[in-house]
């Protein structure tokens, strides 16, 4: 192939379509893989409660847009089934379940993809296995010792599980308030705890506040250091039901305890909090392992990137990655991938398209032209 694109989440699916938008075909010029077992991304896999509704912030793949969804029903349905329309649509021919293994030097100038499907050659390499395979747990002092249950978000079953109990939950971003929100009503007790007090931002969150929170981002890959999410900068956006729980004490924060015990958490000044299960929603690491063969990382512990490009090596492209690690940054990060794709490349295929009309091969169905 001339291009591999590991994931076909949002980034991986942007990074197919401006593929085949200059002329690449896929299955003669470029594969797309993917692990998970269906369409969807890491959005297959969240919690059945968490409705599109409630989803924050949702941007449309190029060239579909995502419009008429249910509110009400789980985002996991939604997106995934948008996400199959337009692998079909389109016809990226995404082959799954495909698990990568290791990417290494062929020694021509080529990587091999090392899959549990066989191996690929590639002149170019299009990584977009975002995060959601690698969750963070914390490690704190008498976690194994805690006799309640434990989640992480990754793996939140939703609220049903947690009535009558007490519960607490770890992690100052959207997830945690998520949670929080769903669990306490049913719950005996809740308790929130964050490292750092978190931030309530107020307003719209226009393209000025945005750009800024990309840079912030940016600014830390451009440096070799590990990225953090935009949600992290950008703060908590304040809406009503927040609000609401905030007044009645839900969303109290408590600072990071010291330790757990079987019974619950407990802080070295004496304060002491039951729990029947604590919840980490304490985020997720890029889900990069499989790069460690081609040595990208650079002395502060991250990979140092010049846009989508890396820069030890131009051949791989990292998109939904830091600064393109929103929807609508892994979208854009696709196109920008994909041209400098081209240049390494050398060529294109069949020219790229400036029209917003289906790639070539496409039929005014959306199925692929044989």
């Amino acid at each position: 192939m001339d291009v591999v694109v590991v994931g076909a989440g949002q980034a991986g699916l942007s990074s197919a379509y401006h593929l085949r938008r200059a002329g690449y075909e896929p299955g003669r010029d470029f594969v797309v893989l993917d692990r998970s077992p269906r369409p969807g991304g890491a959005w297959q896999f969240r919690w059945p409660t968490l409705t599109y509704g409630r989803v924050h912030g949702m941007h449309s793949l190029p060239g579909m847009e995502l419009a008429g969804a249910d509110p009400q029903r789980p985002s996991s349905e939604v997106i995934g089934g948008y996400f199959a329309d337009y692998e079909r649509a389109f016809g990226l021919r995404v082959r799954r379940p495909v698990r990568v293994r290791a990417v290494r030097e062929a020694g021509d100038g080529r990587l091999l993809v090392e899959t549990d499907a066989g191996v690929w050659a590639a002149r170019a390499l299009i990584n977009a296995t975002g995060t959601w395979d690698r969750p963070y747990w914390p490690r704190v002092r008498g976690q194994e010792s805690f006799a309640g249950r434990q989640f992480h978000t990754s793996r939140y079953p939703g609220p049903g599980l947690f009535a009558g109990e007490r519960v607490v939950v770890v992690g100052g971003g959207t997830s945690a308030v998520q949670h929080l929100l769903e669990i306490a009503p049913v719950a005996a007790a809740t308790a929130w705890v964050t490292r750092r007090e978190p931030v309530f931002t107020e307003g719209p969150f226009d393209a000025e506040r945005g750009r800024a929170a990309v840079a912030l981002v940016e600014e830390r890959v451009r440096d070799g250091l590990p990225p953090r999410s935009v949600v992290s900068v950008t703060g908590l956006p304040m809406t009503e039901e927040m609000r609401r729980a905030r007044d009645s004490g839900v969303l109290r924060r408590l600072p990071m305890f010291d330790r757990i015990t079987p019974g619950g958490v407990e802080w070295d000044d004496g304060r002491f909090i039951a729990a029947d299960g604590i919840v980490w929603a304490t985020g997720f690491r890029p889900a990069i392992g499989h790069l460690a063969p081609l040595r990208l990382r650079e002395p502060g512990g991250g990979i140092r990137m010049d846009g989508t490009r890396v820069v030890r090596d131009p051949r791989i492209h990292l998109v939904g990655y830091g600064p393109s690690a929103s929807t609508v940054g892994a979208s854009r990060a696709g196109r920008a991938a994909v041209r400098a794709v081209r240049d390494i490349l050398g060529r294109s295929p069949e020219g790229e398209r400036t029209s917003g009309e289906p790639p070539v091969g496409v039929t005014a169905r959306g199925t692929a032209a044989r």
